[in-house]
C-alpha cells in the first residue's frame, strides 16, 4: 500500500491532556496549518465541543471534502468501537465516552481511532524505516526483503505497535503490542514502563545524584550527561543506561514473536546516544540452558542501523549456495539471520499522522 500520491483527504487529531491539535493530510502531507484548541479535561460536553469545532475549522480550509477522520487517542479504550475509557489526564472521559460513534454522527463519515504506538508503527511501516531499509536492500540484494516491524515509543510511557506484512496487529481485544506491561528486567516485580519512561529517567537521576530538584526534565538530564549543564554526569548517563537496558530486554522478548525490523521514536530519542548502547547490549545478550550452555537471547543478529558501519554490515548479509546431495543442483542458504534497530528519522508525531492517514485509507479500501 502506497498512499504517497493519493488524492483523498483525512482529518487528523493530535490529542494531549492539555491541547488538541487538528490537521488534515493528503498523500502523507499536511495540507493545512494545524489548529490548536484547549482540551478542557474536566467537562465532557465542552471537550467534545472543542473536538467538533477543531475538525470544522480544519474542514473550512480544504478544497475538497475529507473521506474520513483518523487519529490517535490515549487509552484505555475500546478502539474497535471508538469508545474512550478512564483516562488519567482527561477526567471528562471517565466511565466511557463513545467518541467514534459521536464523531460519525456529527460528520457523516468513517472515524478510526487507535493508540499512538500502533499508528507510529504503521506510519513507519508504510512510509518510514521499513521502505527505507528495503530500498537500500533493493540496490544490493533484490530478493531480500523485510515485511514485519516493531515500533517502539519512548516518552511519557512505553508504547509499541506491530505491523505484520502490511497489517496492523491490534489483537482480539485491541491489546496487540502492549509492551508496557511486560515484566521489568531490572525490577521483576514491576511493569517495564516503570523503567522505560520519562518518570523513570527523572527518578533514577534523583536517586543516583542525591538531588531533590524535581524540575529537571529528561532534556536537562541529557545535557548533564553530555557535560553541557551542571550536575552529576555519571548519574545522568546511568539513568539513560538503565532505561536502555529495560527497553532492550522488552524488545528482545517481543522480537521472539514478531521477528522484524525495530524502529524507536518518541521524545526520549533525543538522548538515543545514551540509550542505544544499552539497548544493543541487551539485544545481544545470552541465556543458559540447564546444562550451562549459553545461547543468544535472539536467533537473529541485531545491527544498529544508525551506525554507518553496522548498517553496511547488515545490508551485506546474504545467502550462499550449497549443493543438493546427489544432484548438480544448489540451494540458497541464509546462514545468518539478521535484523536491525533504528531510531525514527521522521519523528513520532509525523509517523503517527502518516499512520492514521494510511490506516483510514486501508480500512476504506478493504470494504
Amino acid at each position: 500500500m502506497n498512499y504517497q500520491s493519493d488524492p483523498r483527504i483525512v482529518l487528523t487529531l493530535d490529542a494531549g491532556g492539555t491541547n488538541f491539535v487538528f490537521s488534515a493530510l493528503q498523500g502523507y502531507r499536511q495540507i493545512v496549518k494545524p489548529i490548536r484548541k484547549a482540551a478542557v479535561p474536566d467537562d465532557v460536553g465542552q471537550c467534545l465541543k472543542q473536538i467538533e469545532e477543531g475538525f470544522l475549522d480544519v474542514s473550512r480550509h480544504l478544497a475538497a471534502p475529507p473521506v474520513a477522520i483518523s487519529f490517535a487517542f490515549p487509552g484505555p479504550a475500546d478502539y474497535e468501537h471508538g469508545v474512550i475509557g478512564d483516562l488519567p489526564n482527561l477526567k471528562a472521559f471517565r466511565g466511557g465516552v463513545p467518541l467514534g460513534p459521536w464523531l460519525r454522527q456529527r460528520f457523516g463519515m468513517p472515524v478510526y481511532i487507535n493508540n499512538d504506538g500502533n499508528l507510529f508503527a504503521y506510519g513507519e511501516a508504510i512510509a518510514g524505516i521499513l521502505p527505507e531499509v528495503n530500498a537500500e536492500l533493493q540496490k544490493r540484494q533484490p530478493h531480500r526483503r523485510y515485511r514485519h516491524l516493531l515500533g517502539i515509543t519512548l516518552g511519557t510511557g512505553f508504547g509499541a505497535g506491530v505491523v505484520v506484512d502490511g497489517h496492523l496487529l491490534t489483537g482480539d481485544n485491541g491489546c496487540g503490542g502492549d509492551v508496557w506491561l511486560m515484566r521489568n528486567a531490572r525490577h521483576p516485580h514491576l511493569i517495564a514502563e516503570e523503567s522505560v519512561s520519562i518518570r523513570a529517567v527523572c527518578r533514577v537521576y534523583q536517586e543516583r545524584s542525591g538531588t531533590r530538584d524535581t524540575t529537571l526534565t529528561p532534556r536537562d538530564i541529557c545535557a548533564i550527561a553530555d557535560g553541557t549543564r551542571p550536575g552529576n554526569p555519571q548519574a545522568a548517563q546511568e539513568s539513560f543506561r538503565q532505561l536502555g537496558q529495560a527497553c532492550g530486554e522488552a524488545i528482545a522478548t517481543a522480537l521472539d514473536i514478531v521477528d522484524g525490523i525495530v524502529v524507536i521514536g518518541g521524545g526520549l530519542t533525543g538522548a538515543s546516544r545514551h540509550i542505544m548502547p544499552a539497548v544493543m547490549k541487551a539485544l545481544r545478550g545470552s541465556l543458559a540452558t540447564l546444562d550451562g550452555t549459553r545461547l543468544p537471547i535472539l536467533q537473529s543478529h541485531v545491527y544498529n542501523w544508525d551506525n554507518p558501519a553496522e548498517r553496511q554490515a547488515f545490508l551485506s548479509v546474504g545467502t550462499r549456495q550449497i549443493a543438493v546431495p546427489g544432484t548438480a543442483l544448489t540451494a540458497p542458504y541464509a546462514e545468518q539471520k539478521a535484523l536491525c534497530v533504528a531510531t525514527s528519522t521522521s519523528g513520532a508525531s509525523t509517523s503517527i499522522m502518516r499512520g492514521a492517514y494510511a490506516y483510514a485509507l486501508s480500512q476504506l479500501d478493504s470494504r
